[in-house]
């Protein structure tokens, strides 16, 4: 038995898709008495099915575990995957032909994880990149904006990020780095085969470390008067456009 402490997942979409995914991971479902509806009663059904507790409670025993998070009535104890550390992720490595990565570099925003997360599993990414320090945690408002993709796309908390870009490197990975001064667009960067995409935070962009470790520079379209794109928004064009080269439909 896992016996580390359980942390809260909260929202129906991502609590629905770890009771789909992996139910043997749900300790606890707590309910919002009241909730009466065909998403509640699915989530309800979906944790008796896996053999979980299901409590109903009243709303103010879920605002005083999460505080004033958009909840919408369902929470769930969860045991965590434990994040990969650069031994796991360089083992992936030799199981994918064509590994595509993602690296975050100073995003702090749980939101922005979330979302990264969302879009990397939709994408077929092998693992996000984050440093341990300056950076978001994993936290229940990242995983209810992840919508369940923290519960299958493994996180990597990395000490050193340029260190982990060089081993990545070593190992015959090419590094990708979003730049909105880069001389090339990202249609002309070649994104296919084993590739790490990193994207900096908004408006710092890449540090300096991490920059002379790409292998290339790519920009991103905007014609607009805003200088530089949400990172959530700006890594799901890059991965599209990779997906959209490696001729994914």
């Amino acid at each position: 038995m896992n016996s580390r402490p359980t942390e809260a997942v909260y929202g129906l979409h991502a609590v629905r898709a770890l009771l789909t995914r992996h139910p043997e991971r749900v300790a606890r479902v707590w309910l919002q008495h009241g909730r009466q509806d065909a998403k509640a009663e699915e989530i309800e059904r979906l944790a008796r099915a896996a053999g979980c507790s299901v409590q109903r409670v009243e709303l103010r025993a879920l605002q005083a575990r999460l505080g004033e998070a958009v909840h919408q009535g369902v929470m769930a104890e969860v045991r965590p995957l434990s994040p990969w550390g650069e031994d796991e992720l360089l083992a992936a490595l030799g199981q994918a032909a064509e590994p595509l990565l993602l690296a975050l570099d100073g995003v702090q925003d749980p939101h922005n994880l979330g979302a990264c997360l969302r879009t990397a599993d939709a994408c077929g990414v092998l693992a996000l990149i984050v440093p341990r320090d300056r950076a978001a945690p994993l936290n229940a408002t990242a995983r209810k904006v992840a919508a369940g993709a923290a519960e299958t796309t493994p996180v990597v908390v990395v000490t050193n990020l340029a260190r982990t870009l060089g081993q990545l490197k070593a190992a015959g990975l090419w590094i990708v780095g979003a730049d909105a001064e880069a001389p090339r667009p990202a249609q002309q960067i070649d994104l296919t085969g084993p590739r790490v995409l990193v994207m900096g935070a908004e408006g710092v962009g890449l540090r300096q470390l991490t920059r002379r470790r790409c292998d290339w520079l790519a920009r991103l379209p905007n014609l607009g008067a805003v200088q530089s794109l949400n990172v959530s928004v700006a890594t799901g064009m890059l991965l599209y456009e990779a997906l959209r080269q490696r001729g994914v439909h």
